[in-house]
């Protein structure tokens, strides 16, 4: 018998409880930092040391933090269900907490790339400093798709949504566009489960069901309701 496919689209919620800070705080700072200073293109045209130092800083925090409860109750579905998950997350934490189909729509904290060649992609532990270049000779920085950059992963995205037989969003407010459209290509019979601590507007989808709470405990209470 095939096993349903289970469709998760995570966001910053997820890792808060790792330690990590939520990307956009109600004052639009990421760390003490404008967003567009550290998280556009123009900011990395205008200021590139700072940049980099940005998220070296985030890598090593990165580095740091341990999957939760929930990174692992999500990998633990595995077992009875297909799982994929979505995650608008630049950590690790599901991967390290046993999932083994994560698709990054905004990149990766531990890859780096050419400024020229979205493509040209290497692995990064450390820190990427000012002359540090990739094999075509130009300036590296971090694989992470910033604001007023296309996403190369959403088409295949909305793909997965539509094959999902259950569909989760853990952790996310559904602000940030184009994954906040994302929840539109999963077909209408299908059911929503909603983890959040703050509900997002999704009154006009079918078939949603709300856990209200953090992500250890909604998935935790997630889990008990899709394995009885």
């Amino acid at each position: 018998m095939k096993k349903k496919h289970i469709v998760i689209l995570s966001g910053a919620g997820i890792s808060a409880e790792s330690g990590l800070k939520t990307f956009r705080d109600s004052d639009g700072l990421w760390m003490g930092y404008n967003i567009e200073d550290v998280a556009t293109p123009r900011g990395f045209a205008k200021d590139p040391a700072l940049v980099l130092d940005f998220y070296n800083q985030r890598r090593k925090e990165v580095m740091a933090a341990k999957p939760n409860e929930a990174h692992k109750g999500l990998a633990a579905l595995e077992k009875d269900f297909e799982v994929t998950i979505i995650t608008q997350n630049i950590d690790d934490l599901h991967e390290r907490g046993g999932s083994t189909r994560v698709i990054h729509l905004h990149g990766q904290i531990f890859q780096m790339r050419s400024v020229t060649n979205t493509e040209n992609i290497f692995n990064i532990q450390g820190d990427i400093n000012i002359g540090d270049l990739a094999d075509d000779d130009t300036q590296l920085r971090p694989h992470i798709v910033w604001f007023e950059e296309p996403v190369p992963m959403i088409e295949k995205a909305a793909f997965v949504m539509q094959t999902a037989d259950i569909f989760v969003l853990v952790g996310t407010s559904l602000q940030v566009y184009p994954a906040a459209g994302l929840i539109d290509f999963v077909p209408s019979e299908v059911p929503k489960y909603i983890i959040d601590k703050v509900i997002p507007e999704v009154e006009h989808y079918k078939n949603i069901i709300t856990i209200k709470g953090n992500a250890t405990e909604g998935v935790k209470k997630f889990i008990n309701m899709v394995t009885k």
